[in-house]
């Protein structure tokens, strides 16, 4: 693999052996002879069947009586045959089929008929899958189906006669039994800790598996301990993977209660440290901020869980665990991405963002990220992961981090990042009642001998936002003779966000969706108006507008600009100055000393 260091190829090397060796035993675990294990200690019933929090919509019911099945994007028509039976359209497809948190949808309509119906979609996966199948017994796939069997039993078992309870009861048995076996096999990051959230519910749900529960627990706690951090963020620094955790971790805690037994204390504190985070990605309009792999946020999940909440925390300003920063002023936030990207093993996810931010006014998004769209997301995975595709500095036309893209890991590793920024400097003061975050990192010292610093100052009146980006040579004086050079400062727009670039070239007019005006300065350089993607769309990727400053770092080694609200008054003068030839342009007095 070329561009890959020794020390990278080792570590690599050992994960790839890790991935076999979880592979080998899940083999070994599914293989028929070892099905003897299953039978010890039959499960004769359910003592509890947790919550679902998840919003149901009773309308589909009948397109999955009809025999249509639309997940992620895709709709297979079953013309009579099971859906088991199908040729999936996508893996993402048959992991929503396989999971079965469609039956959902079926239980809010209630009714004899999608009971029957449910009946008969579970005993047909008991026969054509219930043995083995490589994706539906994939612990991740398999720790869904849990739960939503779990949660869904008084939907499935109503009126059910008593062989079928038998077959259900030992086929949940098995499913479960085998993820106790394969737990450790499982990936880390969220899949092992979704895994230790189903067993739990198994524990809990189940007769005769209470004498499983302080293992499973202490697994389910390791887990938390070291997923959660400190400040209630998740180490893969996806702000999305809270509300998948939240939406299960919940219903776990009333489990435990209707057991009568009480919730484990570090459970509740994990409950406690992320529910503040909820609210420190949260923009004015309610949605999270693209960072990380985040997409459209799930707005129903979101409120329900945040109905949770009671202590309604403000939330934090400075996420220094989870690498993010938080500065609010009367209506206008920013939230900005401060931190280095997750250990290899959890990094198949994370993007190359480092010192990106986002903005918004109220309930206006005015600066993004492009994130990821709901379907079709690994079409779109590797270039909304790049630099380019976040609000923040690309050097020499490539990402700061480095991702496995080729060579023969890439089919079981999948595409982690394997070097980025190994140090983000960062200081946040108060200068003038004005927020300042001064932040850089070394994502291009390596390749480029260059280091990225970013200054931000938020005004107090809420209406200017001020940054700096400086490009400092990572050794010595000066950057290497004979390096590129060249940056490109970008700053995605939302597609609410009308854009039209001044006509002396050095600022954009921004109209936001209530016609308020802002307008962007870059002072000395010159901007361009480019197209660009809004991946995170809850109808899917929009076209929108990315400013962009180019630059050679030799003869422009700081850019300073600004995002300010206009009033009417400034708007005329600011398009006067705009039109002015150059040696009759009044010069711009607004333009502060950033104190760096």
């Amino acid at each position: 693999m070329p561009g890959v260091s020794l020390a990278e190829r080792t570590r690599l090397s050992w994960l790839l052996a890790r991935r076999g060796l979880r592979t080998l035993s899940n083999r070994i675990n599914a293989h028929p002879l070892m099905r003897w294990r299953d039978y010890a200690g039959k499960t004769d019933r359910l003592v509890i069947a947790p919550q679902d929090l998840r919003t149901a919509d009773a309308t589909r019911a009948s397109e999955i009586y009809a025999g249509r099945f639309a997940f992620a994007g895709k709709v297979v028509i079953c013309d009579g045959r099971s859906p088991f039976e199908m040729t999936p359209p996508t893996e993402d497809w048959a992991e929503a089929l396989l999971g079965f948190g469609w039956l959902r949808h079926l239980r809010a309509a209630e009714s004899g008929i999608t009971r029957a119906n449910a009946r008969a979609l579970v005993d047909e996966w008991i026969a054509l899958q219930g043995a083995w199948h490589p994706l539906a017994w994939r612990p991740d796939v398999l720790s869904r189906r849990i739960v939503s069997w779990l949660c869904q039993a008084p939907l499935i078992l109503h009126d059910a006669d008593i062989q079928f309870y038998r077959r259900f009861l030992r086929s949940l048995t098995r499913q479960a039994r085998f993820l106790r076996r394969s737990y450790a096999d499982t990936r880390e990051g969220l899949p092992r800790l979704q895994a230790a959230i189903a067993l739990t519910y198994a524990v809990l749900s189940m007769a005769g598996q209470i004498k499983h529960l302080r293992s499973i627990t202490r697994k389910l706690i390791d887990e938390l301990e070291s997923q959660i951090l400190p400040d209630g963020g998740h180490v893969s620094r996806n702000p999305g993977a809270l509300i998948e955790i939240l939406i299960d971790l919940l219903p776990l805690k009333q489990a435990f209660s209707a057991r009568n037994l009480p919730p484990p204390p570090p459970v509740l504190n994990a409950i406690e440290r992320m529910m503040p985070m909820l609210r420190f990605f949260r923009h004015g309009d309610g949605n999270f901020a693209l960072f990380n792999g985040m997409g459209p946020t799930p707005a129903d999940l979101l409120a329900t869980i945040l109905a949770y909440d009671d202590a309604r925390g403000a939330p934090l300003a400075n996420a220094t665990h989870s690498g993010f920063q938080r500065a609010a002023a009367k209506g206008l936030l920013l939230l900005m991405d401060t931190g280095t990207p997750p250990p290899l093993r959890l990094s198949q996810e994370a993007h190359a963002g480092t010192l990106s931010f986002e903005l918004s006014k109220d309930v206006h998004r005015v600066v993004v990220n492009c994130g990821l769209p709901a379907i079709n997301r690994e079409s779109w995975r590797q270039v909304a992961r790049a630099t380019a595709a976040h609000s923040t500095v690309t050097f020499g036309d490539v990402s700061s981090c480095r991702f496995l893209n080729t060579g023969p890991f890439r089919r079981l590793l999948g595409i982690p990042v394997i070097n980025g920024p190994g140090a983000v400097e960062l200081t946040r003061d108060v200068h003038d009642d004005a927020i300042v975050i001064r932040a850089s990192h070394d994502g291009y010292a390596r390749r480029f001998g260059v280091v990225h610093q970013r200054a931000i100052m938020l005004a107090a009146a809420g209406t200017r936002l001020d940054g700096e980006d400086v490009f400092l040579p990572a050794a010595g004086k000066a950057l290497p003779p004979g390096a590129k050079d060249d940056f490109a400062i970008r700053f995605h727009l939302h597609p609410s966000v009308k854009a039209n670039r001044l006509t002396d070239g050095h600022g954009v007019m921004l109209m936001l969706a209530n016609r308020e005006v802002w307008t962007f300065d870059a002072h000395e350089d010159m901007v361009e108006l480019e197209e660009s993607v809004f991946l995170a769309g809850p109808e899917g990727p929009r076209r929108t507008t990315q400013i962009v400053i180019y630059g050679n770092a030799r003869s422009i080694p700081r850019v300073h600009w600004t995002f300010s609200t206009l009033s009417a008054t400034q708007a005329a003068a600011r398009r006067a100055r705009a039109e002015a030839p150059d040696a009759a342009r009044p010069p711009d007095t607004d333009e502060p000393e950033l104190p760096l």
